[in-house]
């Protein structure tokens, strides 16, 4: 199936092909051509030097994560994705890793995360020099460095948080105060033919919970597949911006009809009145994804929502996602914590923060054909795993 594209889905997808990837329209020759069978040394690009921080070393590495199934959205789709492995290296040994989840919709390919990482260095080794437990003048030093580039500096904020629980021995999760419990999480049943949905659905059906894609004409037709094949499962469904307000409010009598208990980003990021009208003729909540970016947009989405997405890869560090957390929370809406499609390692750091929410959509790495790390994260029924090793809990499979 062709996927289907907005303007900014073109310019996503051209930042994709700009890096290599295949996307959906792409033949399965292709596809497979591009994931060699029995090559998994070639999906790892090597250790690369990127500079010093005070006298800590940051690595990175590019790697490939080719997914199951094709995983198409209303403006983009792929099967092979590339992020970046950051690691940061005490003079001891100790390391505390990160993952850069790059996405073109936001401006960033693994190639210009590792482009950014040289920069990025310096102004850390400016700003805390040998002290990786100071992570707000990090986060403070990156914004003004590089930016928007949210995976970039994403990954960086893993890494020291890593670090600072390895060194204490502790958890993250543990290190903030929190108990190790949270909601079920979802699986995304990502758009394709009819027949690869079914077989999409038929093989999640240990989920209690399905995130459904939409924002196409084929909405009824996906959600019908889904639901006759799950027919107890909790739905909710994603349009990525792929509707207009006016759509969307004309979509709702369906959602209802079908169960679905939560819509997530229906309009264009930019469009807050119509994520309100939407909100107003809706008896289903309402979630801001791509209009939530950090913990700044809330106030502006207050009253126009009943609730926003967090992902780590989106708001550019841990710290920046506490904040969305309390300034959401104290304005009285729900929070739900999602990801891109990404390894073990970003899941286990988003992982952290998964005791603070209402809804949990972490199933990036279950997407995966092959997942390069092992640590906490969503069990085959999306039950979660948290780590009890410190840090982030995340070793090499």
């Amino acid at each position: 199936m062709a996927p289907q594209f907005d303007r900014r889905g073109f310019l996503g997808a051209t930042g994709v092909a700009l890096a290599g990837l295949p996307f959906l329209g792409a033949t399965p020759d292709r596809l497979a051509a591009a994931v060699p069978a029995g090559a998994a040394d070639a999906s790892w690009r090597g250790a690369v030097h990127a500079g010093y921080i005070g006298k800590m070393e940051l690595k990175y590495e590019i790697f490939d994560l080719p997914t199951v199934h094709d995983f198409a959205i209303a403006r983009e789709g792929a099967r092979l994705r590339r992020d970046v492995w950051v690691r940061l290296r005490m003079p001891d040994g100790l390391e505390g890793w990160g993952e850069a989840a790059a996405t073109p919709y936001y401006g960033e390919t693994a190639e210009s995360v590792v482009a950014e990482l040289p920069r990025l260095a310096d102004a850390l080794n400016a700003a805390i020099g040998d002290d990786p437990f100071a992570m707000e003048k990090a986060d403070k030093a990156l914004e003004v460095a590089l930016g928007r580039n949210p995976s970039a500096r994403a990954a960086i904020s893993m890494a020291l948080h890593d670090l600072v629980g390895k060194r204490l021995g502790v958890p993250i999760w543990k290190m903030w105060g929190l108990t190790p419990a949270g909601a079920t999480s979802s699986f995304t049943i990502g758009i394709d033919t009819p027949e690869i949905m079914r077989q999409k659905v038929k093989e999640a059906a240990a989920y209690k919970n399905l995130k459904v894609k939409v924002g196409t004409p084929r909405d009824e037709e996906v959600l019908k597949i889904v639901r006759e094949g799950a027919p107890h499962a909790a739905i909710r469904v994603d349009a990525n911006t792929g509707w207009t307000a006016k759509q969307a409010v004309a979509a709702l009598p369906m959602l209802e009809e079908f169960g679905v208990e939560l819509v997530e980003q229906p309009v264009p990021a930019d469009d807050l009145d119509g994520l309100e009208l939407v909100r107003s003729r809706s008896k289903i909540p309402i979630v801001a994804d791509e209009s939530c970016k950090v913990a700044t947009d809330v106030a502006h989405l207050v009253g126009k929502v009943d609730g926003v997405n967090i992902k780590l890869s989106k708001c550019a560090s841990l710290r920046e996602a506490l904040k969305i957390v309390h300034v959401a929370r104290a304005h009285g809406m729900s929070l739900m914590l999602g990801c891109m499609v990404e390894s073990s390692l970003g899941i286990a750091a988003a992982m952290q923060l998964a005791p603070l929410v209402d809804w949990v959509d972490l199933d990036g790495a279950a997407l995966l054909a092959k997942d390069p790390f092992m640590g906490p994260g969503i069990g085959p029924d999306g039950s979660l795993r948290f780590n009890t090793e410190p840090g982030l809990g995340v070793k090499r499979a």
